[in-house]
């Protein structure tokens, strides 16, 4: 690794939240305004030994999270359109549900911070999570800025119809829509990062991500353009054709909510809590009879123990990792360590 330490570029130090903030830039002040910091300064973060038990999430308090801000966006949408008897315009969706994506990410990024603050980290024994790097503080806000404006463009530009209200997406679909997303979308992922690792040429797009090894939600999408690229519309792109392909429907409102399924896994999944918990999916019990569920542990090891040559390579799932061979070992969240009594949920408001 002393590839990265010699370039000043690649350091992770991140010492500007102590700085006097009148060195402070707009893009310091994007994470006070916004309150999303990944930890807060003046409280203690509880640190646990690896043999204490873990407690669990189950899948519906994540459900019922994804789902209420996945409708709330909806039903003011409907009320609209009940009210006015006309719907959005292209232009309008896009600005509308781009600011939804914006709003619910805020929330999912200050629920995460709570939960941290009570449940502590994977590892905290050993190492605190890393803090938006001093040289990367621009390139973060602009990666969740990218993300959560190009992923509307898309779902507007290739899946919005006038003519089509909220009221009538594919109710009957919705679910096994959602189990799938998240099983495609982490084929067409698990592939392209596993390549992005054993290919030399690739490797050196994906590394600046691998620069992090405890990471925190803010740094879900810390990488070079190329690979920000592929996370934010490549992959999205090719799970939506498949299931296009496939006879799914994929509409508009269904497509949204879809997105934020995946989401709320990637930030939930870069957060590093200490807790068992499976990104929440309408086939989780088909996942589950198969081995093959993901939880936080297997990506936070994804980045702790791998660089060039690593292993857990879904995001969604453990499916094709299982399928494929690549699966590590957990250390926290083996299943005689899961406190299965212990149930934490995800706070709502």
């Amino acid at each position: 690794m002393s590839e990265f330490q010699r370039n000043p570029k690649d350091s992770m130090k991140s010492s500007w939240r102590g700085l006097d903030r009148k060195q402070w830039t707009p893009f310091h002040w994007f994470y006070e305004i916004l309150g999303i910091h990944p930890q807060a300064l003046d409280k203690e973060v509880p640190v646990h030994q690896k043999t204490e038990k873990v407690p669990y999430m189950g899948q519906w308090s994540q459900h019922r999270w994804v789902l209420w801000h996945s409708f709330l966006p909806l039903a003011v949408h409907h009320v609209y359109v009940a009210y006015t008897g006309q719907n959005f315009s292209p232009l309008a969706a896009f600005f509308f549900y781009s600011l939804a994506f914006k709003l619910i990410a805020i929330h999912e990024f200050q629920a995460l911070r709570r939960m941290g603050q009570k449940l502590g980290y994977l590892d905290g024994d050993q190492h605190e999570r890393d803090g938006v790097p001093d040289v990367g503080v621009q390139k973060v806000v602009q990666s969740l800025m990218s993300t959560s404006t190009f992923r509307p463009i898309m779902t507007v530009l290739l899946s919005y119809r006038r003519t089509v209200a909220p009221a009538q997406m594919s109710w009957a679909w919705l679910p096994l829509e959602i189990g799938l997303y998240g099983i495609i979308l982490d084929f067409w992922f698990y592939w392209y990062h596993r390549l992005m690792h054993d290919v030399g040429a690739l490797w050196k797009y994906h590394r600046t991500h691998h620069l992090t090894k405890h990471p925190n939600p803010l740094l879900t999408l810390y990488a070079d353009t190329e690979q920000e690229f592929f996370d934010i519309a490549g992959v999205p792109l090719m799970t939506y054709f498949t299931m296009k392909f496939m006879g799914l429907p994929m509409g508009f409102y269904e497509w949204w909510i879809c997105h934020q399924y995946v989401m709320f896994a990637e930030l939930a999944g870069h957060s590093g809590l200490r807790m068992h918990a499976s990104p929440p999916s309408t086939l989780n019990w088909l996942l589950k009879l198969f081995g093959a569920e993901l939880v936080i542990e297997d990506h936070d090891l994804h980045h702790r123990k791998g660089w060039k040559k690593s292993h857990n390579y879904g995001k969604q799932t453990r499916l094709w990792d299982v399928i494929f061979g690549t699966c590590g070992g957990r250390i926290e969240s083996v299943s005689d360590n899961v406190d299965y009594s212990n149930k934490v949920a995800m706070p709502m408001f």
